[in-house]
């Protein structure tokens, strides 16, 4: 099921829609087009300005350097309530944002260095005419800072969420699409905590304006903040309204410059019903939605499912392990490994052999997957895959396993995870996909680690090519260390690409790894990602595993 990747050059200049943390009602936007400065700017292209100008396609880059700083003079005392950011890729690890009433002597604010990237709203409170980030921590060494938006607000700030009220509760809509396209694509499937499922207008009589979605919660409510993570189908003009009797609306929140992806939206107001109205859509489709969450206080709300608790790193308590110890010529262990024979895709050519004949082990220590140029079920090439499903499935932790690749054109080895709802019909990419490792024959030198979503798979999946050495020379240890923040990625101990949660979903969609996943280990021959073998691709090839552990 694997798909190609983006390479590190598209991932590294992907250049996303500012995706602002709308006010609450009684705050203020007061840094917008003020004068600002900075420590640097990466090039002309992209000015300090660029960082408050509100610009949706605009962002400020420093100069690839450690200690940098951005400040914007709010041109008088001002009563600071909040600041936002909404980061590129290359964020800030640790930062401060610090007070100034004469640019000259500053007051620290606020401190962090464990920043993650992403959309940041961030309480403050203090008067200030200048306004200061400090960045002293890079989250991507090789490059400096990035941020599309820097915004001052100054008010109060509404109260914080304090539950989620809407899951599970019973939601109408303008139109619903269910069709095999997109089936079902019914209201409360944006109210179901579940990112890969979605709402979508019908396109009979529904792609047009105005599209709305409400959620009843089923009791009067204090609603705090709704967040809403938009299909490509989004909206650009919207409210928020809420109602007690789903009848006559309030308008608590309004934009007319929407520009999709995720919206967290800090309104107040007080109802039974919460409602999107969209008055203009951003495409010639209708409106569409993965989640509409409401928070906040009173209704009558049906807690979700709980999540595992998050592993501390790292990761001791071992939870799964092969290490492949058994004789000369013994089988995988069926007790934690399921045979995957078959057909595979991505036009590979070989055949996938369902005895475990093309995988066994060499009584030193390791795991034998073997691709071999022999007819069976009209393909001229075998090999083998297996995988943990029915036998073990994990959802956060440390996953990791030590291989062995081999070289030669069109040879594909993988170390990879599937989303267990695949095997109660979920297709594929709905289910997710985590790939820790892929390696080309053709270049043993790279390797990849990607995610697949519905909104980011195949060519787009979201993931980093890296450079290394050999890797055909001798076994390597790659791992993933996983929690319901994001995913990081190893190669011998060194991190090599790192998937946020926050960063995801406000510049890709949704994020759809908080669920169980199972193991796989395969050795494919050909197809569209490493290309085709040729004359000089050695067979019999060999992938060596040494062992595969999950901890937690």
């Amino acid at each position: 099921m694997k798909r190609r990747l983006l390479s590190a050059a598209a991932l590294g200049g992907l250049l996303t829609a500012f995706l602002a943390v709308p006010a609450a009602a009684a705050e203020v936007l007061v840094s917008q087009n003020k004068p600002v400065t900075a420590s640097s700017s990466e090039w002309a292209g992209t000015p300090a300005s660029s960082g408050v100008d509100g610009d949706n396609g605009t962002r400020w880059s420093s100069a690839f350097a450690a200690t940098q700083w951005f400040q914007v003079d709010l041109g008088a005392p001002t009563a600071v309530s909040r600041v936002a950011i909404n980061w590129e890729a290359a964020y800030a690890k640790a930062f401060q944002i610090q007070f100034s009433g004469n640019g000259s002597t500053w007051t620290t604010a606020y401190s962090t260095t464990t920043g993650a990237g992403g959309q940041q709203s961030i309480p403050v409170t203090g008067t200030a005419r200048y306004v200061r980030m400090n960045l002293t921590q890079r989250a991507l060494e090789a490059y400096g800072y990035s941020f599309w938006e820097f915004q001052v607000f100054a008010g109060e700030v509404a109260n914080p969420a304090s539950g989620l009220l809407s899951y599970a509760k019973p939601a109408r809509a303008s139109t619903e699409q269910n069709d095999p396209q997109c089936n079902p694509c019914t209201a409360d499937k944006a109210f179901d905590n579940d990112p890969a499922s979605r709402w979508a207008t019908n396109p009979t009589g529904g792609w047009t304006d105005p599209g709305w979605i409400q959620v009843d919660l089923g009791a009067t409510a204090q609603i705090g903040q709704v967040v809403l993570q938009w299909d490509p189908a989004y909206a650009r003009s919207y409210q928020i309204q809420v109602s007690a009797d789903a009848a006559n609306w309030t308008t608590i929140y309004s934009t007319t410059t929407g520009d999709g992806l995720k919206d967290v939206i800090n309104a107040t107001g007080t109802g039974r019903y919460v409602r999107m109205y969209g008055t203009a859509r951003a495409t010639a489709y209708g409106y569409s939605l993965w989640e509409f969450s409401v928070y906040g206080t009173g209704g009558s709300p049906t807690p979700p499912p709980a999540k595992p608790a998050d592993p501390v790193f790292p990761a001791t308590r071992l939870v799964f392990a092969d290490e492949f110890n058994g004789a000369a010529g013994s089988k995988p262990d069926t007790a934690k490994w399921t045979y995957d024979p078959g057909f595979p895709q991505n036009g590979e050519v070989q055949y996938y052999t369902p005895d475990s004949r093309n995988a066994s082990m060499n009584g030193t220590g390791a795991l034998v997957i073997e691709a071999r140029k022999e007819a069976s079920n009209g393909r001229d090439y075998t090999s083998h895959r297996m995988n943990t499903s029915n036998k073990f499935s994990v959802q956060y932790g440390r996953i990791e396993a030590r291989v062995k690749v081999p070289k030669g054109n069109g040879l594909w080895p993988a170390f990879w995870l599937m989303g267990d709802d695949f095997l109660q019909g979920r297709p594929w990419p709905y289910n997710g996909e985590i790939d820790i490792m892929e390696v080309l024959g053709r270049n043993t030198s790279e390797a990849y680690s990607t995610l697949h979503a519905p909104a980011y798979n195949g060519a787009g999946g979201y993931g980093q090519k890296y450079a290394t050495v050999d890797l055909s020379q001798d076994f390597h240890v790659w791992a993933a260390e996983w929690d319901s923040k994001g995913i990081r990625f190893f190669l011998d101990g060194s991190p090599v690409f790192t998937a946020n949660k926050d960063t995801v979903e406000n510049t890709r969609g949704p994020w759809i790894f908080d669920h169980k996943f199972y193991l796989i280990l395969n050795l494919a021959v050909g197809g569209d990602f490493p290309g085709p073998i040729d004359a000089t691709t050695p067979f019999p090839s060999r992938m060596l595993v040494d062992y595969v552990r999950v901890y937690q």
